[in-house]
């Protein structure tokens, strides 16, 4: 006999018993889960759209992001003035900008679709510096355990005692200072130099890889201490598994879950350092457009155009929160407790 239940069909066999469908995997029902989470779905079509925009961005914008148009400068279209009224009594027309033109005349909305790539690299890098270093610095912390783990931790506790901003504003303060005289050859001048061609996101990747992962190693160990004792970890010790067997076929795959969420929770972090950084002018090397030098930019003038401040921290905050939502659901997800209830 069929009876259906409204998600579905359940058997029933003699005596009335039902029989169980073959269940299914953890991810699979964390896919579900994700999909039934309207924020979540929202927040990862976003950040799907921004990746696209970020990628075909000679596309997408209609300008390079680095024409000059002095003629132009500060012009906004029609639409603006009706938003922002006050900008009207000295405002010019040029409906050829869509978000208008900054101050030397480049089209604001080409440096924004630009300025994507630079926070979804660093959305990108971040994460997966963190969950290198993180995962096998608290990987091999927690499954050794005893004076191992004790020592490799303090050092984690240590690097936690010096602020993390400060850091990376040091180390890049060091390299690009013009007070600062690197001999050509060595290896602080290789390090600027390749800084210089990636357009000065080097040092923001190197800022934010040497001191993201403490986090992770925190709670990968964590995870492995709770895991690493379990029976079927037991079990795979008495049949002879190696340790390293051990570690990537039974311990990893059963903590990538929690990993996986908090990493993505961090991104907007990452995110708001490098505009952080932009803002105050060690981030990228002009005339790379980012956010953070966008916002800085605009902020001079967010009294007669505020558009130029506006748009770019609009599409930082919805950056922003559009990882939020997607790590919210990531978490409600892959949480095993609520496997099955929704």
């Amino acid at each position: 006999m069929t009876v259906s239940d409204g998600q579905g069909e359940l058997k029933f066999g003699a005596g009335g018993k039902p029989i169980t469908a073959k269940g299914e995997s953890l991810w699979a029902d964390a896919m579900r889960r994700l999909l039934r989470n309207k924020a979540a779905v929202v927040g990862g079509s976003i950040v799907i759209l921004l990746f696209l925009a970020a990628i075909f961005a000679p596309v997408v914008a209609i300008k390079s992001f680095e024409e000059q148009v002095l003629k132009d400068q500060n012009t906004v279209p029609e639409w603006i003035i009706s938003v922002f009224p006050s900008i009207e009594p000295y405002a010019r027309i040029n409906n050829d900008y869509p978000f208008g033109a900054d101050y030397v005349g480049r089209d604001l909305f080409s440096r924004i679709v630009y300025g994507a790539r630079i926070s979804l690299s660093v959305a990108l890098i971040g994460p997966i510096i963190s969950m290198i270093i993180g995962v096998i610095y608290g990987s091999i912390s927690g499954f050794f355990g005893g004076r191992v783990d004790n020592v490799m931790m303090r050092i984690v506790d240590i690097l936690y005692a010096f602020p993390s901003l400060l850091f990376i504003i040091l180390l890049m303060a060091f390299f690009r200072s013009t007070l600062t005289v690197i001999e050509e050859g060595t290896f602080a001048w290789y390090m600027a130099e390749l800084d210089e061609a990636l357009g000065g996101m080097f040092f923001i990747f190197v800022g934010i890889g040497l001191t993201a992962w403490q986090t992770m190693a925190r709670l990968t160990r964590g995870q492995v201490l709770s895991v690493r004792e379990k029976e079927f970890i037991e079990a795979a010790h008495t049949i002879g598994a190696s340790n390293i067997r051990i570690m990537f076929k039974h311990i990893l795959p059963n903590i990538m879950g929690p990993l996986i969420v908090a990493e993505t929770l961090a991104i907007p972090g990452y995110i708001s350092t490098e505009a952080f950084l932009s803002f105050i002018g060690l981030g990228v090397n002009p005339p790379t457009p980012s956010w953070g030098t966008l916002i800085s930019d605009g902020s001079g003038v967010i009294r007669t155009y505020p558009s130029q401040a506006i748009f770019p921290a609009l599409a930082l905050a919805i950056t922003m929160f559009a990882f939020n939502f997607l790590g919210d659901g990531l978490r409600d997800a892959l949480d095993p407790r609520l496997r099955g209830t929704q």
